[in-house]
């Protein structure tokens, strides 16, 4: 089946109009981050995988694809050649599928060049034109008021105070706590509009839609180029001040904030342990505040030498790290299922894509929501909790968090800011 096909991809230089505006307006597919990116249509093949084992299986059926593959590439970046995209469900447990979708076609752009690459399993002819699936179209507008969940955010407090209570237990040392929201698309609705608004309004994150997964996430889970990976790890939040003094003074409270430091200390110290399991040599540098259009948040980025490991395996050591589970990992998704009481899908999950060449980016799947195919929408927000957490605090943190999803669903920026 699809572990002995055959793909042919042939990748030249395009020069066509902004790659976003090919795209599927009722399933997008996308990963863009500032002039950069890569945007599919339509599939040439689905991989869907399940459980404890699904990134074990995602490795397993790339691998074996793209060692029978041919390839045809003129171009030679990042994103060329053989490409798919993915998003993973959070919990093995969950009722969503992963899924890997290499499409028909892929365009991309970056380093001043736009290339497009035809994908063809089997015996198609890969080198006739892209025809029909190649029209762009107007981006049309599209608006929903996201509401109420089913985790008001009374019973949210409710969550943080019975994290507070299993952490005084010592059950775990940290638990990140989420909470959602809901809507519901119109009819013929274009989610082009909502990757548009997000990639505006947060250029600096990296803006997704993959399988109705859609967010702007800023933290990158691993990022592989030729051989060497990076990750940036964020946990530790603060609102941004309104004026000049005031968001320089919530910086550097940021930066002293013990609850906060130690925080994000437990994240680096996660992501750290699993490179270690996975015999990666990796460096942390120093841990940094990061300004974002909405908030901070305490960074620390990690590089090193990936060698003959893919990111597809790293993500099966790394996922889910504690900026978006918890400390310890076992005992701390245990707890998630029990406080949170509902699936979280594909949220804080792996999102992004891989190439034959071993190039990648995945991020984790924040600041967005969850598309079904009925149209229903649900997004989530979380808070790491700690000792010394305060539940109006997170509360209060989920909501900024809801921000990026919530204006590009609602709130539009004028049409003269581009794309």
């Amino acid at each position: 089946m699809t572990l002995t096909a055959h793909l042919t991809a042939r990748t030249e230089r395009f020069d066509g109009d902004a790659p976003l505006t090919y795209a599927s307006p009722s399933s997008p597919t996308v990963f863009l981050r500032g002039d950069e990116g890569i945007v599919g249509i339509g599939e040439t093949l689905r991989l869907t995988f399940t459980g404890e084992d699904r990134f074990r299986q995602a490795a397993n059926a790339w691998d074996a694809l793209c060692g029978a593959a041919t390839v045809h590439d003129s171009v030679g970046l990042p994103g060329t050649g053989v490409v798919a995209f993915g998003t993973f469900a959070f919990d093995a447990t969950s009722r969503s599928e992963s899924v890997l979708i290499i499409p028909q076609i892929v365009l991309g752009e970056a380093e001043g060049q736009r290339w497009l690459t035809r994908i063809t399993l089997d015996v198609e002819d890969s080198s006739s034109p892209a025809s029909e699936l190649l029209r762009p179209s107007e981006i049309e507008e599209t608006r929903v008021e996201l509401q109420r969940g089913r985790i008001s955010p009374a019973a949210y407090e409710g969550e943080v105070a019975a994290a507070l209570q299993e952490i005084r237990a010592g059950a775990v040392t940290k638990l990140v706590v989420a909470r959602d929201l809901v809507g519901q698309l119109p009819a013929n609705a274009d989610l082009r509009s909502v990757v548009r608004e997000l990639r505006r309004r947060y250029p600096t994150a990296m803006t997704y839609s993959v399988d109705g997964m859609l967010g702007a996430s800023p933290e990158t889970l691993v990022r592989a180029r030729d051989g060497r990976f990076w990750m940036r790890v964020l946990a530790g939040t603060a609102p941004r001040g309104a004026t000049g003094a005031l968001d320089a003074d919530a910086a550097d409270s940021l930066a002293k904030s013990g609850k906060n430091v130690e925080e994000h200390a437990f994240a680096v110290d996660s992501a750290l342990e699993s490179l270690r399991k996975l015999g990666l040599s990796a460096t942390a540098g120093g841990a940094f505040t990061l300004q974002l259009p909405n908030l901070w948040h305490i960074a620390t980025d990690i590089e090193g030498i990936l060698g003959e490991q893919s990111t597809l395996r790293m993500l099966d050591e790394i996922h889910p790290t504690a900026a978006v589970g918890g400390t310890p990992t076992v005992a701390a998704m245990e707890l998630i299922r029990k406080v949170e009481g509902l699936d979280r899908g594909r949220y804080a999950a792996p999102v992004g894509w891989v190439d034959s060449q071993g190039n990648a980016t995945w991020a984790i799947a924040l600041r967005g929501a969850e598309v079904a195919a009925s149209g229903a929408i649900r997004a989530f927000a979380g808070a790491g909790i700690v000792a010394g957490s305060d539940s109006r605090a997170e509360l209060r943190e989920t909501d900024i968090k809801f921000r990026p999803i919530r204006d590009a669903f609602a709130d539009p920026l004028p049409p003269e800011i581009p794309v």
